[in-house]
């Protein structure tokens, strides 16, 4: 029996298209990865509202993502460089991958020193008791500890091109690595903060910022050193020409970032100044649990887009379909087993945070709902975004970022924090139809204008 189910495995690494088999082997090992990242994750959030307190954790949580609200600043190089970077390597241009890579990261230190100047000095005058409806915290210490947020952001900003590159060369399983080395990093080191200092949201921060930077900081001079020499930046090979070229494909990715954001990291800060802090806590601890959903749905599909960028560019249609509908396979069941935990879900708060944060059941039932809408938008946004038709998309992010917040803020008075979730939903809904449409226009040859664009 062992030796069958040997044998099994070795044929299903074994047998297969080449894209399918390279996007297997990635799976397999960022399953591995992902499960370390989410059990230490999972380990991380206890640790930390123990160390300070829910309402400074809630603090922490919206003000990170504010500052993440300015990855739109990238003006969509990250990837547009991925799919530039894809083409590429698929006919074997070293020269130009050289000159993409190197132009990338130019434009992208340019853009963090300005933004990081001006918000230097812009921070010196902002009052982030006010901005984030908290009491009892020194302005001067939320202002110190935004401006350490914002400065590691500046700095991730640039280092997380290597992400891009190694998702391109089709090396997602090293990206699932770089990731769960920083988490583990973190917990170590709010651990090490637990036994030697009393809770300080400071210390908090610096450890939480510091530790990531410094693995991709690592990982990044490793990664070039070890398998990509040859593709090293350097300034020598920056050209304006490739800057226009990525500014081309990234412009309209720089769009869809504004509206993925202002879609998904508004929740927070609508939270924050409807109900406080604490609420955000409450939100943040909810997602996390089941966000474990997103986690393995998105191991699977990371490989996919760069492969779709290929099997589209190779008029591959046979391989596409056939992936769409077993990664439609894969949604039922992850569906069926987000219902599962949802069950099971109070016992598992209990156990994992005692006390000392209580969850609604119909907040978890609603996040079950919006999980699922973000795995199925999933779906369908990697193959638009890897073949570059995204104009619709930037569309549906138009109208979506119009809409959700005052839908949010009326739901949200109505409903409580489980409105601001309804809100999401109903937007995901909308998006999630179209995009299936569109994606099955196109694989059909019946996609025409904005379809088609």
């Amino acid at each position: 029996m062992v030796q069958s189910l040997v044998k099994k495995v070795n044929n299903f690494f074994a047998n297969g298209h080449e894209r399918t088999l390279l996007a297997k082997k990635n799976i397999a090992i960022s399953f591995g990865l992902k499960g370390l990242t989410i059990i230490t994750g999972l380990l991380l959030v206890p640790l930390t509202i123990n160390y300070i307190n829910p309402t400074q954790y809630g603090i922490w949580l919206t003000l990170s993502s504010v500052v993440g609200w300015f990855y739109f600043l990238d003006i969509g190089l990250a990837n547009g460089l991925k799919n530039k970077l894809a083409e590429a390597n698929a006919i074997g241009d070293d020269s130009k991958i050289k000159a993409y890579i190197s132009t990338t990261y130019a434009m992208l230190l340019f853009i963090a020193i300005t933004i990081f100047a001006l918000f230097f000095i812009c921070n010196y005058f902002w009052n982030w008791n006010k901005i984030l409806n908290v009491h009892g915290v020194s302005t001067g210490n939320l202002n110190t500890i935004a401006l350490i947020i914002f400065g590691s952001f500046c700095m991730q900003f640039v280092l997380q091109v290597i992400s891009s590159i190694l998702t391109a060369f089709h090396a997602i399983a090293k990206v699932s690595l770089i990731y769960t080395i920083g988490q583990f990093g973190c917990l170590i080191s709010i651990y090490a903060l637990t036994r030697l200092t009393n809770g300080s949201l400071l210390y908090l921060v610096i450890s939480l910022t510091c530790v990531p930077l410094l693995v991709q900081f690592g990982a990044t001079i490793y990664y070039f050193k070890k398998l990509y020499p040859r593709f090293m930046p350097s300034y020598k090979v920056v050209d304006i020409k490739y800057a226009k070229i990525l500014l081309g494909v990234g412009g309209v990715f720089f769009f869809v970032q504004i509206g993925s954001l202002l879609l998904f990291q508004t929740d927070n800060i609508v939270i924050t100044q409807l109900f406080g802090p604490q609420k955000v806590t409450v939100f943040n601890i909810a997602y996390k649990l089941f966000s474990v959903i997103t986690m393995v749905f998105t191991i699977v599909m990371n490989p996919f887009w760069t492969a779709f960028t290929d099997a589209y560019a190779k008029k591959d249609f046979t391989w596409i379909e056939n992936i769409f509908s077993k990664l439609y396979k894969y949604f039922l069941i992850l569906s069926v087993i987000a219902i599962i935990l949802l069950i099971f879900s109070p016992f598992l708060f209990k156990i994992w945070l005692g006390n000392s944060v209580k969850v609604p059941f119909m907040l978890s039932a609603v996040m079950v709902v919006y999980i699922m809408g973000i795995c199925w938008m999933t779906i369908h946004c990697f193959f638009v975004n890897g073949i570059g038709k995204i104009k619709l998309q930037l569309y549906l992010y138009i109208i979506s970022t119009l809409i959700n917040i005052p839908i949010a803020i009326f739901l949200g008075k109505w409903l409580g924090i489980i409105g601001v979730t309804l809100s999401n939903i109903l937007v995901l809904l909308m998006m999630g139809i179209v995009l299936y449409i569109q994606c099955k226009k196109i694989l059909n040859n019946t996609a025409r204008g904005v379809w088609n664009a």
